[in-house]
């Protein structure tokens, strides 16, 4: 554990340092986001932001776990190649975001969520058959083995945990807060099952997020894009189920749950009563900030529940 923790700390530095001239460099070639119009007018001001800086993340990531956490664990390559792929597909959307195309010339729905789906499908092939994961953890109930049933539960676990992670990024700093929190989870619940190499990746992905909430926070100076929000999701997902507690990912990341449900609620709803809305607006943080709270109460409320559902998953991972 301490040479876990030490290694997150040491990636807290690294994007702490790098933060500066990433954003430097993003603002000074107007990376710039383009602003919804179907979001809070008060959002508006927020146009020109530049994005794409989940490539401080992720960059941040990939070296330190090159350099500390790759000999004699090829394991690793697995949420390494995870991240890469997910990363190309985000820049790939954010760079038809920016600016000065407008917020619906990045990747459709339906592209996105066909390249989501075939990496989500390799991952669980290679969880399956190259590292023999293929069990759950039950709380109380103990670990048990479910065979080739664990291929169709991955992929949807992942895809899932994806769409739900990326509807969570829509305030300063919100995504990055819980997913460090929910990373932090993971790290500890895979320590205890002596996966030290897995605690470190995901103590890793904890510092550099740290250190890029440091210019992501209110007012954000740099936004992550789907370049930081897919991979995050991405990986969650993968780091969930080499632990065997993907059970648990509703709990742990129990903000991501609210989010994704509500859009899903709003949507059903929607349909089903002839347009009317349950929430003012959709996903559930924009339905608070039409409510009054301000862009920091709402960051700060729901950081309290990814730490309170964190501290429950880790309570209910620990007591298999």
């Amino acid at each position: 554990m301490i040479y876990a923790l030490l290694v997150g700390g040491g990636a807290f530095v690294v994007s702490l340092i790098a933060g500066a001239p990433v954003v430097t460099y993003l603002r000074a070639k107007k990376i710039g986001k383009a602003i919804s119009a179907e979001g809070p007018s008060t959002h508006a001001a927020k146009a020109g932001t530049p994005t794409m800086g989940g490539v401080l993340i992720w960059g941040t990531v990939a070296a330190v776990t090159v350099a500390t956490n790759l000999v004699d664990r090829r394991s690793m390559m697995l949420p390494l190649t995870v991240l890469a792929v997910t990363l190309a597909i985000g820049v790939w959307d954010d760079i038809g975001t920016l600016i000065d195309r407008g917020p619906r010339h990045g990747l459709s729905w339906r592209l996105k969520f066909a390249l989501i789906g075939l990496l989500s499908i390799g991952v669980a092939l290679v969880l399956y058959f190259a590292l023999g994961v293929r069990s759950v953890h039950i709380p109380w109930a103990g670990q048990h083995e479910i065979g080739y049933l664990y291929i169709p539960i991955a992929i949807v676990v992942i895809f899932a945990t994806t769409s739900a992670v990326s509807i969570t990024d829509g305030l300063d700093g919100l995504l990055g807060g819980t997913a460090a929190v929910a990373f932090a989870a993971y790290a500890v619940i895979a320590f205890a099952q002596r996966q030290e190499y897995l605690a470190t990746f995901s103590f890793t992905v904890v510092g550099a997020l740290l250190g890029f909430l440091w210019y992501n926070a209110h007012p954000a100076r740099v936004f992550m894009g789907d370049t930081g929000a897919l991979p995050l999701g991405t990986v969650l997902a993968t780091v969930a189920l080499m632990t065997g507690h993907w059970l648990l990912l509703p709990v742990v990341g129990v903000v991501f749950a609210m989010e994704a449900l509500s859009d899903v609620i709003q949507i059903a709803y929607f349909q089903t009563t002839g347009g009317r809305r349950l929430f003012r607006i959709a996903p559930l943080h924009h339905h608070f900030e039409l409510m009054g709270w301000s862009e920091p109460q709402v960051v700060m409320r729901m950081w309290l529940f990814g730490v309170a559902g964190a501290m429950v998953g880790i309570a209910l991972a620990l007591s298999v």
